[in-house]
């Protein structure tokens, strides 16, 4: 839309408007229309600065590492930021930082805790 559509637009909406709005200059209004919504947008840009500043109060705790109670082949680990669970050879797996692997003594452990199988680890 070009524009002098846009302005033809608005012309042909505004002359459908009934009673004040229709006697306001078009350009007090265009002036207007923009005073507020460049207000609006500071105003969700000040909000936004202010939550940044908070911390979370969820904390998540790194969850033990495996005993070796469990064997090697049924472990899984999973990230504590994600929704997959790999086996610890996957290439999943390697991906995941040491601080936030949560490790599980089997898949079914993984699935109760919430945690699904990923789909590009074979074997599960």
């Amino acid at each position: 839309m070009s524009i002098a559509e846009a302005r033809d637009t608005c012309k042909a909406f505004l002359s459908r408007l009934p009673g004040f709005l229709a006697g306001i200059p078009r350009d007090a209004l265009v002036v207007g229309i923009l005073v507020l919504s460049s207000s609006l947008c500071f105003g969700l840009g000040y909000l936004a600065g202010l939550d940044a500043g908070r911390t979370s109060e969820i904390s998540i705790e790194p969850g033990p590492m495996p005993t070796s109670a469990a064997s090697p082949m049924e472990q899984v680990v999973a990230s504590k930021n994600g929704t997959k669970y790999y086996l610890p050879g996957c290439a999943g797996a390697d991906r995941i930082a040491e601080v936030n692997k949560v490790w599980f003594p089997s898949p079914s452990a993984a699935r109760k805790a919430g945690y699904a199988p990923a789909a590009n680890c074979a074997g599960l």
